[in-house]
């Protein structure tokens, strides 16, 4: 049976909640599709660098987890960012700082 899929906007709200309790600082930097837009992750690791995440098909398994797209400075993170909003406006962009890297993405809770 195929993964049931969150509306982006609820996901998103269900995130940002997570990151809060957990006192992780998230932002939401562009605002996609609140249905079916996808999400691009930020991770700002306050040192002048940043990593970037994004949720891919493994059409394996049929899982859909987060990967690390890139990483690198903070400026070329944000290059890329702006990018990918070229190519889909309907694209969710989360910022979040977290001097460890920690992103919550793997979590349980966050399918």
């Amino acid at each position: 049976m195929p993964e049931a899929r969150l509306a982006a906007g609820i996901w998103v709200s269900a995130y940002l909640a997570r990151l809060g309790l957990a006192n992780i600082p998230a932002y939401v930097v562009a605002r996609g599709d609140a249905t079916a837009g996808a999400v691009l992750v930020k991770c700002a690791l306050l040192d002048g660098s940043a990593q970037l995440y994004s949720r891919e098909w493994d059409f394996e398994t049929g899982a859909r987890p987060w990967k690390m797209i890139q990483q690198g400075p903070e400026a070329e993170i944000d290059q890329a960012v702006q990018r990918q909003r070229g190519f889909d406006p309907d694209l969710w962009v989360i910022e979040i700082e977290s001097r460890d890297g920690q992103t919550l993405l793997d979590s349980d809770g966050l399918a």
